[in-house]
């Protein structure tokens, strides 16, 4: 079962794209600003340690374990950090390709248009040329 591109483009609500277009540019904007300003979080801070885990090991060995942990959990965090960071920069780039397609679309809709009207005109004429050697 094939669908082809027209009857798929058919059923897009041209009118709710176009007319949603900036919300959605400027939805991205306003995440790629959030998120751009924000750097990595404070690590100064260390959360409270599960002690109930830790009393059964010796003091040093816990320690280790949870400086291990910190680091591990420290990178964790700054990778998922630069990830949204990619996220919302692609999210941003795909938001203002659509508001540049939706702009061509409404431009090559215009032509459309334009050129509907110049066809109909030039049949008209083609229409009363053709005609004018049976009425005279």
């Amino acid at each position: 079962m094939t669908v082809s591109w027209l009857t798929v483009l058919k059923l897009v609500p041209w009118t709710d794209v176009i007319k949603n277009a900036p919300a959605v540019a400027d939805g991205a904007k306003k995440l790629w600003k959030s998120v751009g300003k924000n750097t990595a979080p404070d690590t100064d801070e260390a959360p409270p340690t599960p002690t109930s885990a830790l009393s059964t090991l010796p003091e040093s060995q816990a320690i280790a374990l949870l400086e291990r942990q910190i680091g591990a959990l420290e990178i964790t965090v700054d990778e998922l950090h630069q990830q949204m960071r990619e996220s919302s920069e692609l999210i941003k780039a795909l938001a203002d390709q659509n508001t540049q397609l939706i702009k061509r679309v409404e431009v090559n809709r215009r032509r459309i248009w334009v050129l509907a009207g110049l066809i109909l005109l030039l049949g008209l004429a083609g229409a009363v040329t053709m005609a004018r050697p049976l009425i005279g």
